[in-house]
């Protein structure tokens, strides 16, 4: 059966408010050991660099937020999800609200479906 394209979005909406409001639970599990964030500017962090930075809140999200219908595709094993993002955040001293493409990849694994495995995050220029 394929990844349910709405149960996804739904997981997808959950991890960003989760960011948001720093509940390091949630975002946890929905984080796996192998997941890497490719940031606007290019840089790769592990999971733990990235929720490491959330959780003292050197990283603080004001604003993370579909701004665009979340796409989904994929088959009983992968999905893929596509979409634009509103982000606000803090780090180091207030930041410009910015939009992004994001592609998302969640994997069915053995025990839990929808599991984050990687994020990539594209700016897009204000020209």
């Amino acid at each position: 059966m394929p990844l349910e394209a709405d149960v996804l979005r739904d997981i997808e909406r959950t991890r960003l408010r989760s960011l948001v409001v720093a509940n390091l639970d949630v975002a946890d599990g929905l984080h796996v050991a192998g997941y890497k964030l490719i940031t606007p500017r290019w840089r790769a962090l592990s999971r733990d660099e990235y929720l490491g930075s959330v959780a003292p809140g050197e990283l603080n999200y004001r604003i993370f937020e579909p701004a665009s219908e979340i796409a989904v595709r994929g088959n009983k094993a992968i999905a893929l999800l596509r979409y634009r993002a509103r982000i606000a955040f803090h780090c180091r001293g207030p930041a410009e609200p910015l939009e992004c493409w994001h592609i998302d990849c969640y994997e069915r694994c053995a025990t839990t479906t929808g599991k984050r495995s990687g994020r990539m995050a594209t700016a897009i220029s204000r020209d």
